[in-house]
């Protein structure tokens, strides 16, 4: 399977496009402004003007995109993947989602006797660029084991994690863990600061005991370094914490550290955060501490 339609190069996409070409495979490329693809087009990938013709010539479509609206028109409208695709087309969807539309999607997928496989990530932009994405994917065996080396020339941790929506619950669990990190992250670096000490120094010795992690490495850093460049936008983990948390309300099940979370990144939003990185927390944490907000 080695023609790839891919829809949606952002922050991440065009990484994986990269990637994806670095490993032979021919790629075409749709999104909504060609714009965003010029490099991309410069390097080898191939412009369709319409998703439908992207869907008729691809052996895999994978789509990353911003919303779960998004996905649903991408793949369920007139001119959209599933009513264009050939019998065989697999068709992974990478975008953080709700298990439920990836249900649908793989259903809607077999009747055509075509596959879905839900398959969100996990890493920043500097894992995307590196091809060493966590992958949790949901869906049938069979259609897994056919693009896995899709998968893996864009991640290195490639899981199937159950059958369909199983990838998107995975996800939800990953945001989940990460919500109330960064909660964690922001107050550690804001006392350090309030004790006089150099939360660099500090983060030198945290990083490497039981506190340890990536939000705290990586995004700490970025942090103390007032660099608010989004590797994940703010409203897109808006965006996931939401789904996340009327997911556990389906499941009846108390998650008061993302509630709280998904309110403190509600409020960054509501006063201009939304297209920053998510470490930007950091930033209006102190500013509330600061009786600015």
């Amino acid at each position: 399977m080695k023609k790839i339609g891919f829809i949606g190069t952002g922050v991440m996409g065009r990484h994986m496009v990269r990637n994806l070409m670095k490993h032979g495979y021919a790629v075409s490329l749709y999104t909504r402004t060609k714009r965003k693809a010029e490099e991309l087009l410069a390097e080898g990938a191939e412009w369709k003007e319409t998703i439908s013709e992207l869907a008729r010539e691809a052996d895999v479509v994978i789509t990353i995109v911003g919303f779960p609206e998004d996905v649903e028109e991408v793949y369920f409208k007139e001119d959209g993947i599933l009513n264009n695709a050939s019998g065989g087309t697999v068709f992974i969807d990478m975008t953080t989602s709700s298990p439920e539309l990836a249900v649908k999607i793989a259903e809607a997928a077999q009747r055509n006797g075509q596959a879905a496989l839900d398959a969100p990530v996990s890493g920043s932009d500097v894992f995307a660029e590196a091809g060493k994405l966590t992958i949790m994917t949901g869906g049938e065996p069979s259609s897994f084991e056919k693009v896995r080396p899709v998968l893996e020339a864009m991640g290195e941790n490639v899981v199937l994690q159950g059958p369909p929506g199983a990838g998107q619950h995975t996800k939800m669990s990953n945001q989940i863990a990460i919500a109330s990190t960064m909660m964690g992250v922001v107050e550690a670096i804001t006392y350090a600061e309030k004790a006089g000490l150099d939360p660099a120094v500090v983060m030198s010795s945290i990083e490497h005991g039981a506190a340890g992690s990536f939000s705290l490495s990586k995004l700490g850093k970025k942090m103390i370094g007032n660099d608010f460049e989004p590797g994940f936008y703010v409203k897109h983990f808006v965006k996931d914490m939401g789904i996340a948390l009327a997911s556990a309300e389906r499941m009846e099940l108390p998650v008061p550290g993302l509630r709280l979370a998904k309110e403190m990144y509600e409020e960054l939003m509501e006063n201009g955060g939304e297209n920053e990185g998510t470490q930007a927390l950091y930033k209006y944490y102190k500013w509330k501490a600061e009786g600015n907000v």
